[in-house]
This record gives structure tokens, C-alpha cells and sequence, in this order.
């Protein structure tokens, strides 16, 4: 990941790291200086290089550069302090939030060659960026739910996922992301796109759950609507519309729970985090069984698998980690929300109707 960018002598200095110790000096995108991975992954480092240049007189000058920085990763703080000849040429630091609103520099790979990939991928993108492609793929998805269902439910079940993809677009903005906006795939939900990449697991997680946080908020309000005038469609949308976001919060990538599971693991820099992840996980699957929930025992068996093998390489990751605080938080958010969706299908299963039996009974299977 980029943990530094800043004037050197004209030209950009970029420092680029992992929390596995390994970083990489780029004077002017050029690597001039590198330190390999080790046990030492924080606290004092430092990274120098030569500049030879040729006055007019025929004359070698030498400029010697060195930058100092003190690392700490959870919570991230980088102090830095620039040296040329010897002489102070900039002094700093740099936290989390920094890191949050920096756009990294990304390296342009060249082709030389047509492919019908690139052809392909140049056709989506071209398609990604006309309006018109969301008008028809969301009458597409009335259209496909229509069929299934019926046309009023189709509408209801697009609002859902209209709704919980803005909560992931609401988050993108508060973090200061680009968006291209919501799509709607018939038969596959919706996608909310941006234009830019994330920098930090926290913007991962907020980013992530902030989808069903809303998916939950249609459903506390489709539920007091229904106290308040006993209506069926409200009771169904509010049940059909908690099913939708548990099942994104399964911990299974790409699903918004498999992102939250997978940055809350990787930013454990100790087996002791891992073990406690993995226990927490297996509790929930203890308990998916207990309640005859089946499907959402195993999906969950399955997502924490795949958390446990992709473990080793967290450290390669270019997303700058959680702090202990974030991970507490985003676990915490994380329980409530899946258990207040579950609470909202256990509470309408109890109600004798067979369509709002349907959620649990999906559950079970």
C-alpha cells in the first residue's frame, strides 16, 4: 500500500509497505531503494539513495537522500522526516484518516495487442457508462420477478434491493468514493459500482455492512407499519426484505459478510486473534444447528474455511489494517444486525401464515 507521497527535489518520493516489513522506495516512480520483510515490522526504519548529476562545467555532483520514518501500524501513525545532504527538507506524519482520503498511485499497464478480452472488457465499460443500460437492466429485473412472482412484489423486491445498494453508495460518499451507481441484475440482485479503489479495511467493512444496516432499517420500518395497520404486504416485505440482507451477510466472498469477515481477520496480527475469530465463528455455526438453521450454519462453515486459508497472506494486502477498536466495532455491528434480521424472520414465522413462514423455513432447508 502507499503509506507516503511527497515532494523530493522536483519529483514525487512514494513509499510503499505491507505490515509484513517489506517496502519499496520510488523516487520519480523509479525504485531506488527497497527493505525486504521481516520480524521488525514497525518502529524505526530508514531508506537512502544517491542522485549523480554533471554540472555544466563538467563537474560530478553527488546528492545524497535519506528518509527516516517511525511506523506504527494498529492505529496507524507514519512520522517521516526527509533528508537531503544531511539537511532537514521535511518533516511530518500521517494517521488512518490520511490514508483513507489519498489516491494511491497506480502503475498503467500497457497492451500492445487486441483481445477479444480486452474487446470485451472495453464493451462492459462502455455499457457500465450509459444511463440507458441501468433503465433497462432494472426493467429486465421487473420484468424476471414479475414472472416469478407478481408484478407488485417484483416492485417491492426491487425497492429492497434499490435501498440496500444506497446504503452502500451513502457510504462510498461519506468516504469521499467516486460512484457510477446502482445496477440491477434480474435474477442476481443489484451492484453498487465506483470509480475509485478503497485504502483501508475499515472502509472495506463500513462499506460492506452499511448495505444491510439499511436492508435492516426497511425492515424495522415495514414492521412498525404493519403494527400500525395490520397489513399483510408490509409483514412480507419486512420478513422477504430481512432474508435478502442476512444472506449478504453471509461470510462467503463476494457477499458484504465474506468482506467484513475477511478485513476483521486480516488485520489480527496474532494466532490469538485468528483462534478467536475461528471460535466465534464455530459458536455461530453451534448455534445456526441448535436452531435448526441449517443452510446458515454451513454457508457460515464454509465462509470461515475459506477466511482461515487466505490468512497466511494478509500481510501482502495493499489495505491498511483495522485497529483493535475497529475490529471490536465492525464485529460487534456485524452480530447485531445479522441477529436483528434473524429476530425479524424468527418474530413473523411465529404468525401462522404461510408466506411469511417462507423465510425461516429457506433457512432450515
Amino acid at each position: 500500500m502507499e503509506l507516503l507521497n511527497i515532494n523530493c527535489l522536483g519529483k514525487a518520493l512514494r513509499l510503499e509497505g505491507t505490515p509484513a516489513g517489506w517496502q519499496q522506495l520510488f523516487w520519480d516512480n523509479t525504485l531506488v531503494a527497497e527493505k525486504n520483510a521481516s520480524a521488525e515490522r514497525e518502529g524505526l526504519s530508514a531508506l537512502q539513495f544517491e542522485l549523480s548529476a554533471v554540472s555544466p562545467d563538467g563537474t560530478a555532483a553527488t546528492t545524497r537522500v535519506r528518509l527516516e520514518t517511525d511506523l506504527q501500524w494498529q492505529p496507524f501513525l507514519l512520522k517521516y522526516r526527509l533528508l537531503v545532504d544531511e539537511q532537514e527538507a521535511v518533516q511530518g506524519q500521517r494517521n488512518t484518516q490520511d490514508i483513507e482520503r489519498q489516491t494511491p498511485v497506480v502503475p498503467i499497464t500497457k497492451t500492445n495487442k487486441l483481445s477479444l478480452l480486452g474487446l470485451g472488457a472495453l464493451a462492459l465499460k462502455l455499457l457500465k457508462s450509459a444511463k440507458l443500460v441501468k433503465v433497462a437492466l432494472a426493467g429486465a429485473s421487473v420484468a424476471a420477478y414479475s414472472w416469478l412472482f407478481s408484478f407488485q412484489f417484483a416492485i417491492a423486491l426491487i425497492a429492497c434491493l434499490v435501498f440496500h445498494e444506497y446504503g452502500h453508495i451513502r457510504a462510498m460518499k461519506y468516504f469521499g468514493i467516486k460512484t457510477k451507481g446502482i445496477y440491477l441484475i434480474p435474477f442476481m440482485g443489484g451492484l453498487a459500482l465506483s470509480d475509485e479503489k478503497i485504502n483501508t479495511r475499515w472502509q472495506d467493512v463500513v462499506i460492506s455492512i452499511m448495505g444491510p444496516t439499511f436492508g435492516l432499517l426497511l425492515s424495522i420500518a415495514s414492521l412498525v407499519i404493519y403494527w400500525l395497520t395490520g397489513s399483510m404486504f408490509f409483514a412480507g416485505l419486512a420478513a422477504f426484505n430481512a432474508l435478502l440482507n442476512l444472506f449478504n451477510l453471509l461470510p462467503i466472498l463476494p457477499l458484504d459478510g465474506g468482506h467484513i469477515l475477511k478485513s476483521i481477520s486480516f488485520s489480527m496480527n496474532s494466532v490469538l486473534g485468528l483462534v478467536a475469530c475461528v471460535v466465534g465463528a464455530a459458536f455461530g455455526v453451534f448455534i445456526s444447528y441448535t436452531l435448526g438453521l441449517a443452510l446458515l450454519g454451513f454457508l457460515l462453515l464454509i465462509g470461515s474455511v475459506e477466511i482461515v486459508f487466505e490468512w497466511r497472506g494478509r500481510h501482502q494486502s495493499h489495505l491498511l489494517p483495522l485497529d483493535r477498536y475497529g475490529q471490536i466495532f465492525s464485529a460487534v455491528w456485524y452480530l447485531i444486525t445479522v441477529g436483528a434480521l434473524i429476530g425479524i424472520i424468527w418474530y413473523f414465522a411465529g404468525h401462522g401464515d404461510d408466506m411469511l413462514r417462507m423465510p425461516l423455513q429457506i433457512l432450515k432447508s
